[in-house]
This record gives C-alpha cells, sequence and structure tokens, in this order.
C-alpha cells in the first residue's frame, strides 16, 4: 500500500516488493525454527496504535519461549468498501514499525475483505535448540517473575463500552500492551530457563495453572504480589469484567486453593483475559536478583508473584495465597 515505509532486508531473498506469492527467507545456522500467529479485533481506536498492540502480541509467543523474532507475515481483515483507506493504513504502519522495533524483517502477508476489522501476524523466529523455555520446565522452588501488571481486559472493555475517559484508558492499554516482551526473552536466553509462558486470553491464572499442570507441579500465587492496573481495579469493581474472563475463572475453578481473606475483585483479575500481556519467568532462587535487574533495566516490571511448589492431590494445582 503507497505511503507505507518498507525497507529491504538482506535476510530476504524475495520480499513484498517483487509481487511473489511466497517469501524466501535466509536462515542462521545453528538455530531452530519457532513459529506462531495470532490476531484479532481492535481494543483501541487508534489505528496505529491497534497495529502495534497486535504486532506485540503475536512476538510474545516467540519470546516467552526464548527465542527472537525473524521474520513476519501480515494477516489482514477489513471492510475496505466502508472504512477508508487510511484506518488500513494506520494499522498497517503500526504493525510495521513493531516488527521493525523487534529486529524482524517484513516477508509478506494475505488480506481479505471482511464486515469486521482484524489484524496479526504470523511470526517466525529463532531459538537456540538446547536453550529454551516451555510450560513443561518448572522446578520446585523456582520463583515467579511477572513483566507487565494485570488488567489490560477489563480496560478493553470499557473503550469499547465507551466508559470513562477512553483517551487515558487507551493511553495506558498502549503503554502496556504495546510493549514488546524483548527483555524476557533475553533473560530467558541469558539465564537458560527452563519454563516460561506469556499471558494472554487464559488470564494469569490459566497460564501459569497450564504451566503447572505441563510440569506436575503446583504454584503458589501471592495476590498482594501480583502488580494490577489500578484503573482496571476500579472499572472490575463495578462490574466491568469481560464475559472471558468469568468463564476462565469457571474452567479453573476445580483446580484452585485460596487462603487468607481474599478481595474477590482481585480474585476475578487473576483470571482476565489478557491482550498482550507479560511474561512468567520460572527462575531459580540463585538468578532471581540478575533476572529482576535485567528486567527492571529495560523498563519492564520484574513482580516476584509466588513460587513452584510440590504437588499434592488434597491441594489446589494453583493456591492463591491472599
Amino acid at each position: 500500500m503507497a505511503g507505507l515505509v518498507l525497507e529491504a532486508d538482506d535476510r530476504l531473498l524475495t520480499g513484498p516488493s517483487d509481487n511473489e506469492d511466497s517469501a524466501v527467507v535466509r536462515f542462521p545456522a545453528g538455530k531452530a525454527l519457532v513459529q506462531t500467529v495470532d490476531f484479532f479485533t481492535p481494543i483501541v481506536n487508534d489505528p496505529y496504535r491497534f497495529g502495534q498492540i497486535a504486532a506485540a502480541n503475536a512476538f510474545s509467543d516467540v519470546y516467552a519461549m526464548g527465542g527472537a523474532p525473524y521474520a513476519a507475515m501480515n494477516i489482514v481483515c477489513f471492510p475496505i468498501k466502508k472504512i477508508s483507506k487510511d484506518v488500513l493504513r494506520g494499522i498497517l504502519q503500526g504493525g510495521i514499525d513493531k516488527i521493525h522495533e523487534a529486529g524482524a524483517v517484513l516477508a509478506g502477508g494475505h488480506s481479505v475483505e471482511d464486515d469486521e476489522i482484524k489484524y496479526g501476524l504470523a511470526v517466525s523466529g529463532t531459538i537456540d535448540p538446547k536453550r529454551f523455555a516451555t510450560n513443561r520446565g518448572l522446578r520446585p522452588g523456582d520463583r515467579l517473575l511477572l513483566t507487565k501488571p494485570i488488567g489490560t481486559g477489563v480496560l478493553a472493555t470499557a473503550v469499547k463500552a465507551g466508559l470513562g475517559d477512553t483517551d487515558a484508558l487507551e493511553d495506558i492499554l498502549y503503554k502496556w500492551a504495546g510493549k514488546l516482551s524483548k527483555a524476557g526473552g533475553g533473560v530467558i536466553e541469558t539465564l537458560s530457563l527452563k519454563a516460561a509462558t506469556d499471558v494472554t486470553g487464559f488470564g494469569l491464572g490459566g497460564h501459569i495453572l497450564e504451566m503447572a499442570k505441563a510440569s506436575g507441579l503446583a504454584v503458589e500465587l501471592k495476590l498482594d504480589k501480583v502488580p494490577f492496573i489500578k484503573e482496571a481495579v476500579e472499572f472490575a469493581g463495578l462490574g466491568m469484567i469481560p464475559a472471558g474472563s468469568f468463564a476462565n475463572k469457571k474452567f479453573c475453578s476445580s483446580l484452585v486453593e485460596v487462603s487468607g481473606h481474599a478481595d474477590p475483585i482481585l480474585l476475578d483479575l487473576v483470571f482476565d483475559a489478557q491482550t498482550s500481556g507479560g511474561l512468567v519467568l520460572a527462575v531459580p532462587e540463585d538468578k532471581q536478583v540478575l533476572a529482576e535487574a535485567m528486567l527492571l533495566e529495560a523498563g519492564d516490571l520484574a513482580a516476584a508473584i509466588g513460587q513452584v511448589a510440590p504437588f499434592a492431590q488434597d491441594r489446589g494445582r494453583l493456591r492463591i495465597i491472599a
């Protein structure tokens, strides 16, 4: 599309400017391939910011394994006969700029006409085949570090409903959901971490449970250590909880144990469906200080929200401690 900023890159043997149906990409020796795809409808009103958020979200699965984005392809659904091409141009430019920020190259993409706007990326990344993190890599005693605050699902719902100061809410959404999880991916690779996840549609509690189940262990989550976005807590208190977040909580309830006097609003937010949420890194105790320093230096959070514990049949897989 005219006006978009596309750069030449020697990783591409063919590319978008060649009008080919496929792209041929050089691949570095000694690396493995990590792939993911993600796209969704707008959660903010600004097209450029939506493109940035959608791209950052697509990259997070690669970072969660300790990989580095290498090449990306656009996935676009757009009602071209009903909405100005300037909106589409803004979305695509936001995505392209985030791709460049991630150090990847745009290799092409595909678009279809649709009544509803959708945008995202198919991402190919590089990863060390001997040093990557998975859901099943938890070890007893690992500390869990969270790199972004919780509550973007509630804020996105409020923005769509036009509640409160939507411009201010969009600023908060963009600050966190538009931020790459690049630093967390670097921590995984540098410290050879064995377990991590990104926090997206299943919520913090749901994704931690996936790790615990895959690893055959349990997780103790300290509710007072989880960083919640203040405005999200306020809206949640007014009942502005996405239906998907309630579904998350219900689905996970049989595996959850709550001790102490937990605030029910915060318990709901533990399962808030996030868009482009942070990473949860499982860090051995002797590496925690270094991991925290690396994250903080990059401007991420490094919230120590809990630890990994042995599993017991008569205990919850996820133990939330108020």
